[in-house]
């Protein structure tokens, strides 16, 4: 996900010594690998060390994709206990590699089973976002264009030149925004989902390689862009409000298009690594992760929701990025199957 300070270097409780006596034993270290855009308060993870005389440290691998090939390539070998941020799209191919170990958690049951894509229990649910459509308040008022209303709209003459998303092969938005489509029109009808790529492509639709680049630079609600619609998080609006500058706006300046079939849920997962030399430490640390305390510090902090049913959510998530009741989601086995080939003819559609 991509909001959010992401944690650099190792969260650690310095060595214990006593003048004039010997050192106190150090305490174990736990690994902990996660995306760069893993982020929690700081008190939070030394409450853990201090409960459990452990040092946590956290290595951060880089998108999701890359975080998991980084496991991958230790295989047999890790150089971390817990792997953090594998999400719905990439967890077929964490399980095939078999680089996790099941874990039984008593916190799975505060987990609703929707969450829980991995029956084995390699993979823990610790959040969950919804990729879609944000769009730019202002500009939509200023000039009397309506808010598009579905996936279909973006089509229209009305919307040429309005829309940029990302590269579903090298951004993780990007891919999620394609099975959504994917999801919505599937692959036999009158309109597929590789017509409906063609319709944006000749209706002028921007691709660029990355969230940052479609959102702060393309997008004219959060910069010097000229689009008004841009693939993002429906917990965007929360955000832009969140990191606004005192005193905070009472409404954000963008709002998200609640289009039927327009969102594709990414549940994010943990899990104990094959080879873990603290198992035990990283089985508990996985239940941390999924307790009350941590689950209610993520919204906050990473903005996307807990996956802990009894974990409460920040007002600004209650008024501006409240929880959709419908998404869409391909089955894991199915994505890993077939995203390279997916992304190989949208590639051929959209970029050539």
């Amino acid at each position: 996900m991509q909001w959010g300070k992401t944690v650099l270097g190792s969260l650690v409780i310095g060595l214990l010594l006593s003048a004039g006596h010997p050192a106190a034993a150090a305490p174990r270290i736990l690994r902990v690998l996660a995306h760069s855009s893993f982020s929690a308060t700081k008190s939070l993870i030394e409450g853990f060390e201090k409960a459990h005389d452990v040092q946590v440290q956290f290595t951060a691998g880089g998108d999701a994709g890359e975080t998991l090939n980084k496991a991958i390539l230790a295989r047999g070998n890790p150089f971390a206990d817990v792997l953090f941020g594998v999400d719905n799209t990439f967890m077929g191919r964490a399980l095939t590699a078999d680089i996790l170990e099941p874990w039984d958690s008593p916190l799975l049951q505060q987990i609703p089973v929707q969450l829980q894509l991995d029956p084995s229990h390699r993979l823990l649910p610790v959040d969950f976002g919804d990729v879609c459509l944000n769009y730019d308040k202002a500009w939509f008022a200023r000039t009397g264009v309506a808010v598009p209303r579905s996936l279909e709209d973006l089509a229209l003459p009305a919307y040429r030149g309005l829309l940029v998303v990302e590269n579903p092969a090298t951004s993780s938005p990007g891919l999620a925004f394609l099975l959504a489509t994917i999801a919505r029109f599937g692959e036999k009808g009158a309109r597929t989902w590789e017509s409906y790529w063609v319709d944006l492509r000749r209706n002028d639709a921007l691709v660029v390689n990355g969230w940052s680049e479609a959102y702060y630079d393309e997008f004219s609600a959060a910069g010097r862009g000229k689009r008004p619609i841009v693939v993002s998080y429906a917990t965007s609006p929360a955000a832009e409000v969140f990191f606004a500058s005192e005193p905070r706006p009472p409404q954000p300046p963008t709002g998200k298009i609640a289009a039927p079939g327009g969102s594709f849920r990414q549940v994010e997962f943990a899990g104990v690594l094959k080879g873990a030399r603290e198992r035990d430490l990283a089985r508990r640390f996985i239940d941390f992760m999924l307790s009350r305390p941590f689950q209610e510090d993520i919204p906050l902090q990473m903005f996307v929701y807990p996956a802990n049913r009894t974990a409460a959510l920040p007002e600004l998530f209650t008024l501006f990025a409240p929880v959709a009741d419908e998404s869409l989601s391909i089955e894991a086995a199915v994505i890993d199957a077939r995203r390279d080939e997916w992304i190989a003819r949208w590639t051929k559609l959209v970029l050539r």
